[in-house]
């Protein structure tokens, strides 16, 4: 049983090993554009040659975020390696969870902001249209990062190729499949986590203004 053990530990650490390296870079592209997400729209500011520079490596990075979604795929390979059920269930499962509803959290506040921004100026019927908008862009930014490898530096280093290459490969049967099923599951995941983030926000508020409340005073004495 020890020896087992042993053996399983010693097949488990180099998957954990391998598997932080990806998640914790993925997850730094992720928090790009949520970071982006607050210095453009959360912060008052004007719109000058700079912002609009942020904001187009906001959309450039931000299909990075809910690009994690498709790294289920690695959990493939680590499960034949390790295993072991319990191992898989216990650790495996919850890693690559967490990981992935990060990365797709990330993606969630990072359009709320842009829809307090849009709020702010008085555009909030533009919110839904952006944001439908936006899964489309990210869908296909998904499909080319995950089949043509293609990522966000692409746009600087090569962006002829990215254009070129990418907007062919994309107007197949199957590509258009694959997206068009991707842009499904962004809008109704994205339509669930948004009204839960919303959901703790508002509670989160709540439970700020109970507490800010001033204690009434004018208490009566027994007698």
């Amino acid at each position: 049983m020890k020896a087992e053990l042993i053996e399983l530990i010693a097949r488990v650490i180099p998957v954990l090993q391998i598997n932080m390296r990806w998640m914790t870079w993925n997850l730094f592209l992720a928090f790009i554009p949520l970071a982006l997400s607050v210095w453009l729209f959360r912060i008052k500011r004007g719109r000058s040659w700079v912002w609009w520079l942020g904001f187009i490596v906001f959309y450039a990075f931000l299909p990075n975020a809910p690009y994690l979604l498709t790294d289920v795929i690695h959990l493939i390979d680590d499960v034949r390696t390790i295993q072991s059920v319990w191992m898989i269930t216990l650790v495996l499962i919850p890693l690559y969870l967490l990981v992935i509803l990060a990365g797709f959290e990330a993606y969630v506040i990072s359009l709320i902001n842009v829809g307090y921004y849009l709020h702010r100026i008085g555009k909030s019927q533009w919110i839904v249209w952006v944001e439908m908008i936006t899964h489309a862009l990210c869908a296909v930014g998904i499909y080319w990062g995950r089949f043509l490898r293609f990522n966000s530096w692409d746009f600087v280093t090569q962006p002829d190729a990215l254009l070129t290459r990418g907007v062919e490969e994309i107007l197949g049967k199957q590509p258009l499949v694959i997206i068009a099923i991707t842009f499904g599951i962004l809008v109704g995941l994205y339509w669930l986590m948004k009204r839960v983030t919303l959901g703790f926000v508002r509670q989160a508020n709540k439970g700020i203004a109970i507490k800010s409340q001033p204690i009434n005073s004018n208490t009566h004495n027994a007698g």
